[in-house]
Order: structure tokens, then C-alpha cells, then sequence
């Protein structure tokens, strides 16, 4: 080998360590960015015909597109589960458990035990106060309960907003370093950091809808949600819109026409169209919330609160009453009629013809909501009847309940204990997701930057660089030496 070809794989060899030490120091300086992948020199030998040495052919982005893409999907599964659990824990809260004073479970017992001591004492304002106060935190609870419900569809609504402008906002920055990314690569330069961004992008967007990452020509990429809805493909992204429809009470629905779906590219999707592009993300556990979850929580505390109506109700229990009167209880002090069961849990109230506080008076609950005069101070007939009521095992007189035969406190008890069950099982099916989306974040973490790792490269470079700079060293001496010869 002459000196000349020995100095040109120096050189070569000098160049290859000086940009492998840079593409090192970046590995360590961005080891926690989110969305860097893991760089690595790309090199092979060049012909001794044409000088030997080494040949930098770039630089390679490291990254496992098979274990992203799943967990991209676990993220969307997760975002989903994690969306509607929060939801169920909600509702548990607010209907209480049985050893909560202020739970439905609890408010019923509390109305009842002011029965059972009122007709001790049906002579004692106090008493008699008590089971207004008491039939008025019940209602109050039920209220409370229908309320959160609805206030939770209005926030799945909100929480929609939200994540289609973050998908839009996403989408628009991945075409835009799309564009970036092939006029790098168009010219011969390393594109990697916009890969990096547009890999933070496509990341931040993965809960809201499960991606499909499909590569292009000249570094771009192409997006599909799973169930085949093209989001992005080539230099416009797809137009995603939604209208909330502000608050929502418990008549608005899709097919009542005041509650919309996704438009997609100007065209609002149907419900079988929405459920398979925009499947196992927090975007379709959101409209599950609205549509579905939520209204079914609502059926069932209305229906709860008509039955309730219909034993405190019954002209049998209170001869003052008219067939379809209203008791005790009350549609927003009006009769119920069976038509308006939706929402009933919402209006429900007591009737202000027993409370002083609206111009009621007490005696009318030992004598009868109608009653012209005080009854005998000492009768407790009514109020005997209104706890026997209560605890009466019937059908249930609304039809969206099962119609065995139970309780108002065993119908308390098993809406409480849906609550409960309902939040089980969504914890229990987001601590699976969260598991699987950990396990699969640990393993692309693995394929990332490891300093140790880094270390030992730098250190073989600067073995290389050495070694290099000894040729140089060797020739220079060689040079030396045949100067002087001469």
C-alpha cells in the first residue's frame, strides 16, 4: 500500500469516527425525547481501486415499525377502556355504597326508618318534619344521580370536541413534515429529526383513534384508522367535524335528531359507518358514553324512581288521593303519567303540600295529601302504610325492569350493586390494557437509546479515531524520513 492510499483510509477512517462520536452524542443528549429513535452510522468498505477507507452511507433510524404499531393499538384500547372505567366510577360514586349514609341505599333506608318513627308518634311535628326532610334527600339523591348522568354526556360530548381538534391539529402536522421529509430526502439529506416529530405526532393522536402507519415514496406516510377510514394520504389530510350539541337532557338522542355523529370530509357518518372507522379509541368510548352507557344508567334510575312513585302513590295506601294523583312524591308537582317515564328521575320531587317550607302543612302526611282538616293526631294508619309500601314485594311498575317481584329496597340494591359491578369490570379490563400498553412502551424503550450502550460505542470510536491518527502519524514519519534521504 503507498502512503497516499494509506492517508486517504485515515482520512476515511477520521471522517467515519468524527461523525459516528456527533450521531452518539445525539443518541445521549435526546435518551428521554419523546418520539427520538435510537440513530446508528451506516458504513462499508470502499474499493481499494478507488482509495479504501470506509464510506459513510448514512445514517440509520432505528425503529421496531412492528412493536410501534401495536403499541399504538394498546394505546387506543386503552385510552377507550380507561374512558369508559372513569365513567362507571362516577356513577358508583354518585349512587353511593351500602354503608354510605348519603347513598340511594341509604336515603331510602333513612326515609323509611322516619315512617316506621313517625307513626310511633304521628302527633310529633318533629317526627312528621323529619319524613319531609328525609322524602326530600331522597328525591334529591335520585335527582342527583339522573343530573350526573346527563352531565356526563354533555362532558363525552366536550371530551369528542376536544380529541377531533387534536386529531385534525396532528393530521395537519403530519402532512406538513410529510412535505419536509421528502424535499430532505429529494435533496440527499438526513430527514430523521422530522421523522422524529412526525413519530411524536402520530403518538400523541394514538388513544383518540387506533392507526395503521403505512410508508410512501421518499420517506412519507400514509394513516388509516383500523377499520379502514383513510385519515391521511398524500398532502391533505381527511376533515373530521363535530357540532356538541351543549347540554343534553335524557330525550336527546340520535334518533330523536338532536344529537349528530362525526362528519367525515363534509359527510356525516351513520352509526355502523363511525363504530368501524373510529372502533377501540377514546373518541368511540365517548359517543359509548352518550349513546349507549350512559342512557342505560338513566332507564334504570327512572325506572327505579316511577316505582317509587307508584307505591307512595296508591289510592289504596292514601284514601285522599285521586286514581293517578300524586302522592308524596310528584312529577315536578304534577301526576306522573307512563308516557313520561324518560327523565321521570330528574323532575321527581316532594310535594310541597307537606312542606312548610312551600306553604304545606305536616298534618298532611298522618292525614292524607288531600285531606280538608287534621286527622286525629294519634293516627298513624297512612304513615304505617307508606312503610309497608316500601318494603311490599311486587312487580315492579315500570317495564324496563325485570318483572320478578322485590322490593323498593331490593330495586336501591341492585341499581347500587350494577354501579359497583359496572366499575369492576372496566378497572379490571383498563388494568389489563394498561398492562399490555406498559409491557409493549418497555420493549420500544429496549429498541431506544441505551447510555451504557452509547458509552461503549464511544469508546470503540475513540479507539478508531486513535488508530487513524497513528497512520497519519506512521506516514508523516515516512515522509520525514525520505526527506531526509534525499
Amino acid at each position: 500500500m503507498s502512503i497516499s492510499a494509506a492517508i486517504a483510509n485515515a482520512v476515511s477512517g477520521l471522517t467515519a469516527a468524527s461523525r459516528g462520536t456527533e450521531i452518539v452524542s445525539t443518541n445521549i443528549a435526546n435518551s428521554q425525547t419523546e418520539g427520538y429513535a435510537r440513530r446508528e452510522l451506516e458504513l462499508s468498505s470502499r474499493l481499494y481501486e478507488r482509495g479504501g477507507g470506509v464510506v459513510i452511507n448514512g445514517i440509520d433510524r432505528i425503529v421496531n415499525a412492528g412493536l410501534l404499531a401495536d403499541s399504538r393499538l394498546s394505546q387506543a384500547q386503552l385510552g377507550a377502556s380507561d374512558t369508559i372505567a372513569q365513567f362507571h366510577r362516577a356513577m358508583e360514586n354518585v349512587v353511593g355504597t351500602a354503608t354510605d349514609a348519603s347513598s340511594l341505599g341509604g336515603s331510602l333506608t333513612a326515609f323509611n326508618a322516619a315512617l316506621t318513627n313517625a307513626a310511633a308518634r304521628p302527633d310529633s311535628d318533629v317526627r312528621l318534619s323529619a319524613v319531609v326532610d328525609t322524602a326530600t334527600a331522597l328525591a334529591n339523591k335520585i335527582n342527583k344521580i339522573a343530573d350526573d348522568v346527563q352531565s356526563a354526556r354533555t362532558d363525552a360530548e366536550r371530551t369528542i370536541a376536544n380529541d377531533v381538534s387534536r386529531l385534525n391539529s396532528a393530521l395537519e402536522r403530519v402532512a406538513s413534515l410529510n412535505k419536509q421529509i421528502a424535499a430532505l430526502s429529494a435533496q440527499g439529506k438526513d430527514a430523521s429529526s422530522q421523522m422524529d416529530a412526525r413519530q411524536a405526532a402520530i403518538d400523541s393522536i394514538s388513544e383518540i383513534v387506533p392507526l395503521k402507519q403505512v410508508p410512501r415514496d421518499n420517506g412519507q406516510v400514509a394513516l388509516f384508522t383500523t377499520g379502514g377510514g383513510i385519515l391521511l394520504d398524500g398532502t391533505k389530510p381527511a376533515s373530521i367535524e363535530f357540532t356538541p350539541a351543549g347540554p343534553i337532557s335524557p330525550g336527546m338522542s340520535l334518533a330523536a335528531g338532536t344529537l349528530s355523529n362525526l362528519r367525515f370530509n363534509g359527510k356525516e357518518l351513520t352509526v355502523s359507518q363511525q363504530a368501524t372507522m373510529f372502533a377501540k379509541g377514546t373518541i368511540s368510548a365517548s359517543f359509548a358514553v352518550r349513546d349507549e352507557i350512559a342512557p342505560a344508567y338513566q332507564t334504570q334510575i327512572d325506572a327505579l324512581a316511577r316505582d317509587l312513585y307508584d307505591r307512595i302513590s296508591d289510592p289504596a295506601l292514601d284514601t285522599t288521593l285521586p286514581t293517578g294523583g300524586p302522592g308524596l312524591f310528584t312529577d315536578d308537582q304534577n301526576a306522573f303519567l307512563n308516557a313520561n317515564e324518560a327523565g321521570f328521575a330528574n323532575r321527581i320531587s316532594v310535594n310541597s303540600s307537606v312542606d312548610p317550607a312551600s306553604g304545606g302543612e305536616l298534618w298532611r302526611i298522618r292525614a292524607g295529601i288531600n285531606a280538608a282538616t287534621p286527622s286525629d293526631t294519634g293516627e298513624s294508619r297512612l304513615l304505617n302504610n307508606l312503610s309497608s309500601a316500601l318494603s311490599a314485594v311486587r312487580a315492579p311498575s315500570s317495564g324496563n325492569l325485570s318483572p320478578s317481584s322485590r322490593s323498593m329496597h331490593s330495586l336501591s340494591s341492585e341499581f347500587s350493586s350494577l354501579a359497583a359491578s359496572n366499575r369492576i369490570n372496566s378497572e379490571a379490563t383498563a388494568l389489563q390494557n394498561r398492562s399490555q400498553s406498559e409491557s409493549l412502551r418497555t420493549a420500544l424503550l429496549a429498541d431506544g437509546v441505551d447510555t451504557d450502550k452509547e458509552m461503549e460505542t464511544l469508546l470503540a470510536l475513540e479507539r478508531a479515531y486513535s488508530a487513524n491518527a497513528k497512520v497519519f502519524q506512521s506516514a508523516n514519519d515516512m515522509l520525514d524520513t525520505i526527506l531526509r534521504l534525499t
